[in-house]
């Protein structure tokens, strides 16, 4: 087999490949095999017609056909291969000569890997926000905690912000009940927001006996976004009485003694929620800084694909929200024009992204072991709120095992790169990200070293759930 390339452009090219006839042979065989039971001619028995019969029967035209098809795809893979080439798109074949008893030749278009100069990625230096945790994020967390203990009881009076309510729903358009818009005995804080507009509005004054009627927009089903009126009945109201915040509470809600304890473990636990959002920042504006140092072409038909698959996302997103398209750009105040050049903006940079991160994975040898994959499949499976063993399952059944292999890859790039980066906040401090653990705190690399020691002259003995968390450590 020979095989050349031609570059048709920097990220599609046409591979021509020619095919000896005795390379041929051993499909073309196996299509008189094939043929031969599928046929009855007189004085043979199936599956023993002699291959001269076969052409005057059939015919020696649709015998190659069938070898050729069989060996197209196998001889494209190896030319693939040969000429070190990574397919983006399925190719468009064509047999562009057969000679019987010759030499068979094809041609396949391709969308091809683009090749680009890799940027220098060693200290690329990046900026993020402040960690900063308020006393008013304190509070409300701990004010979070006291509802939590909190008791409702029920009281003689008007709703007013913050009481709970039992209600009845009931919409209606144009006199006629609206399928589906109704709902009884259902409990809600007043004020609280988030099902109906003008709900908090007419709760407020209301007692328990009362109904009234008020205009809203329907959030879901086939009249969503449509006018109509909706019927709310109070059967009930009910004050929610908070415990004290005193050193009881703290040792009721809590395994602290005392108020400025548990008011300092709230802080500290803020504290590394905000410095975990703060490295998946820095994550960002690094990978942003390395996208911007380079122009990648990128394939048409790609772009295009992955658009199409956001914009699915995103509509299969507000629906699940019970939002339209045209109620989500009105409420982010975006034209459609907008809407779609910043969506490909996003495409255009992600895909930019994952070839430069598959190039630096490949330049500094990254590998993917087995616990990786299960501690990925895990945490995939846990952020898609799926079962572990039935998501493992379908990614296996489906053949999406590569892709996740992929995905590591990007990761463990990504985190080298982050690693020797310097990344400085608002106030100009240095950011720690490479001793950054997965619960928000920073190890000492002295002390992390000493623990990966410990744990692995104890492997023999206790090979438990320590490599999984050291691996997961690793990721972060």
């Amino acid at each position: 087999m020979k095989s050349a390339v031609e570059t048709l452009s920097p990220t599609r090219a046409k591979l021509t490949v020619e095919v000896p006839f005795e390379e041929l042979k051993p499909s073309l065989d196996k299509a008189y095999k094939q043929i031969a039971q599928q046929i009855n001619v007189p004085g043979f028995r199936r599956g023993k017609v002699p291959p001269m019969v076969i052409d005057r029967q059939v015919g020696r035209g649709a015998v190659l056909e069938q070898a050729i098809n069989e060996v197209v795809p196998q001889k494209y893979m190896e030319a693939i291969q040969e000429n070190s080439i990574e397919p983006l798109s399925q190719p468009e074949i064509e047999v562009t000569k057969l000679e019987d008893n010759d030499v068979v030749e094809f041609t396949a278009e391709l969308d091809v890997k683009p090749e680009f100069e890799l940027p220098d990625y060693s200290g690329v230096e990046a900026s993020v926000e402040d960690v900063a945790v308020s006393d008013e994020d304190v509070a409300e967390q701990v004010q979070a905690l006291r509802e939590r203990f909190g008791t409702l009881t029920e009281v003689d009076r008007a709703a007013a912000d913050g009481d709970f309510v039992t209600i009845d729903l009931a919409a209606t358009q144009d006199g006629e009940a609206v399928e589906g818009a109704q709902v009884s005995g259902m409990s809600y804080q007043v004020g609280r927001g988030g099902m109906l507009d003008g709900l908090d509005e007419a709760l407020a004054g209301m007692e328990a006996g009362e109904e009234k009627t008020f205009s809203s927009q329907l959030v879901g089903g086939d009249l969503v976004g449509e006018d109509v009126d909706v019927a709310v009945t109070v059967t009930q109201v009910q004050e929610q009485e908070l415990p004290e915040l005193d050193d009881e509470f703290a040792q009721m809600a809590s395994e602290f003694d005392t108020v400025d304890e548990l008011t300092e473990d709230v802080r500290e636990r803020l504290q590394r929620g905000k410095r975990l959002e703060q490295a998946a920042e820095a994550r960002d504006a690094v990978l942003e800084v390395l996208v911007d140092q380079v122009d990648v072409p990128l394939p048409d038909t790609l772009v295009a694909d992955e658009l199409n698959a956001r914009r699915q996302s995103v509509e299969q997103q507000l629906m699940m929200s019970g939002l339209t398209m045209e109620k989500y750009l009105e409420d982010e105040g975006q034209t459609v024009e907008e809407f779609e050049a910043e969506l490909e903006r996003r495409v255009r940079d992600a895909l930019v992204a994952q070839f430069i991160l598959d190039e630096i994975a490949k330049k500094e040898e990254v590998g993917v072991e087995q616990q990786d994959l299960s501690d990925h499949i895990l945490r995939r499976a846990q952020a898609s709120g799926q079962d572990p063993q039935e998501f493992a399952n379908h990614m296996f059944e489906h053949n999406h095992i590569p892709e996740l292999v992929q995905e590591i890859l990007r990761g463990k790039a990504l985190a080298t790169v982050v690693e020797s980066a310097k990344v400085t906040d608002g106030s100009g401090n240095h950011v720690e990200l490479a001793n950054l653990r997965p619960d928000g705190t920073i190890g000492e690399p002295e002390a992390e070293a000493s623990e990966q020691a410990e744990t692995a002259g104890s492997d023999a003995a206790e090979p438990a759930d320590e490599p999984a968390e050291e691996s997961e450590g690793k990721d972060a």
